[in-house]
């Protein structure tokens, strides 16, 4: 078993931490806010003094964080890639901008480090069941080296490509789902106004070829799949706001690349107005209710 140090403690990162102790790995966590320690603590995790402390003797760390610029603080600014011992995997698991996760690969790399781009789908529903997948960015030989690690806290461990390749897949991924989701809320509620039961929609559509994710696993109307949040008042597996950033990351990856994503920005530009309509700690599901109006 590995030695394995973990920072960031939030709803994702947490569950992911403690599935790494479940498979017997011994994990050294931190995070910056006290909250986030004390449930780790409770939970039984080790605590670390600081993320660079975990990084001591570690054959790995994980970095689980909100945004582009704390992970480049964490990591870089924060001293963590510097604390690392020379023969550990550094492996970001943050949902950022490709930009930023090849920066932080290029200093890997020129401090003789290996680090990898691990981006994960499946929620916090995924992260406290182990289903995670993983869609991952780097060399070879980190990859075949993290992928036993990464398989206590995931079902699917895909390799997309060098660095910034799993952000790339991840940003890319999420689109389909915004986009996705939009259009199976805008055809219940078209349905609710013809009359047409959200039980018939949904028998007919998930056997024809309006049959996708978002439709069979995340229902975002109540009783069809009884696991989805509509059944819970929309209590977020994966919140709008979060949805609102993926979306926000790959508008900035279509600007830097030249590329056009007509579906992407209306997705992105509907979730921002639910979101400043107060939906944002709503699942993403939960839009259904505005596009209802």
């Amino acid at each position: 078993m590995a030695r394995i140090g973990f920072v960031g403690l939030g709803n994702m990162g947490l569950p992911m931490a403690l599935n790494l102790a479940k498979a017997g790995h011994a994990v050294a966590a931190f995070d910056a806010t006290e909250a986030a320690r004390a449930r780790a603590k409770d939970a039984g995790l080790r605590l670390a003094a600081s993320a660079g402390a975990t990084a001591d003797e570690a054959d790995a760390v994980i970095t689980m964080l909100p945004d582009g610029k704390i992970a480049r603080g964490v990591w870089l600014d924060g001293g963590l890639l510097a604390a690392l011992p020379a023969k550990a995997l550094a492996i970001d698991c943050s949902t950022i901008d490709v930009a930023t996760a090849r920066v932080l690969a290029d200093a890997a790399e020129a401090a003789r480090r290996m680090m990898l781009d691990a981006p994960v789908s499946g929620g916090v529903m995924g992260a406290g069941a182990g289903t995670l997948t993983f869609m991952v960015g780097g060399a070879n030989e980190a990859f075949a080296r993290a992928e036993p690690i990464l398989k206590a806290m995931g079902r699917t461990i895909a390799h997309a490509g060098g660095p910034g390749a799993g952000q790339a897949a991840k940003i890319c991924n999420n689109m389909v789902l915004g986009i996705s989701m939009i259009a199976v809320c805008e055809a219940f509620a078209l349905a609710e106004k013809l009359g047409l039961s959200h039980q018939a929609l949904f028998d007919i559509a998930s056997k024809s070829s309006g049959q996708c994710w978002s439709l069979t696993t995340y229902c975002p109307v109540p009783g069809p799949v009884p696991t989805s949040p509509a059944n819970r008042d929309y209590a977020p597996g994966f919140a709008a706001a979060m949805m609102l950033k993926d979306l926000k990351l790959a508008q900035a990856a279509v600007a830097e690349a030249g590329a056009e994503t007509p579906l992407g920005a209306h997705a992105a530009a509907l979730y921002e107005k639910f979101v400043e309509a107060g939906g944002g700690a709503t699942d993403f599901s939960g839009i259904i209710r505005m596009l209802r109006l």
